[in-house]
């Protein structure tokens, strides 16, 4: 397995997140050593949710997402819940983030409602890909081959319906992360 302590991966997420599709992804990524930054609208403290509307967990950002530059990570981890990927959608710099990370072909990993990012990304045309039921026609419609899977990978697209999949989801993203450092170390 590739040393991933000189990975990182960049979180974008705001208030509204879903609690468990940030801490538990996070927490994946900082157990196998990578290196994990928090990217949002400001640096203030962020709001999960629990079932898209209990106040859940907060946590600050380590940047804001005006200060990202793409080409310091590896990896791009979009937690869903309704609010964080709706508001998200609505920033063009993280509209702008997600297309970088997908024109440089590096892991971009999405569960729940997160890939409303990808659509208006205009990435997931051509795309095999799954997401919380609601927002499959979007999908659908943006040209996406949408499947109902636990977790779909999609060259360097990895997509999970919703919290029960965390588990394939972190498995898979820590899997393309290891496979991405393995090719640029030969």
């Amino acid at each position: 397995m590739a040393d991933l302590s000189s990975t990182r991966v960049l979180i974008l997420a705001t208030d509204g997140f879903e609690n468990d599709e940030l801490f538990k992804p996070r927490q994946a990524l900082l157990d196998a050593g990578v290196q994990v930054t928090l990217a949002s609208i400001r640096t203030d403290p962020i709001q999960g949710v629990k079932n898209d509307s209990e106040p859940a967990d907060t946590i600050t950002p380590d940047m804001t997402i005006d200060d990202v530059d793409t080409e310091d990570f590896d990896g791009l981890l979009l937690p869903g819940g309704v609010g964080n990927p709706d508001k998200m959608r609505m920033q063009e710099r993280a509209v702008d983030i997600v297309e970088e990370f997908m024109d440089d072909s590096k892991v971009v990993a999405a569960i729940c409602h997160a890939p409303w990012l990808l659509v208006e990304a205009d990435v997931v045309d051509g795309r095999r890909v799954t997401s919380w039921p609601s927002v499959r026609t979007d999908l659908t419609n943006a040209g996406a081959d949408v499947v109902d899977e636990e977790v779909v990978v999609d060259g360097n697209l990895i997509t999970s319906r919703k919290p029960d999949d965390i588990p394939a989801f972190n498995k898979a993203m820590i899997t393309a992360l290891t496979e991405a450092m393995a090719e640029t170390a030969d």
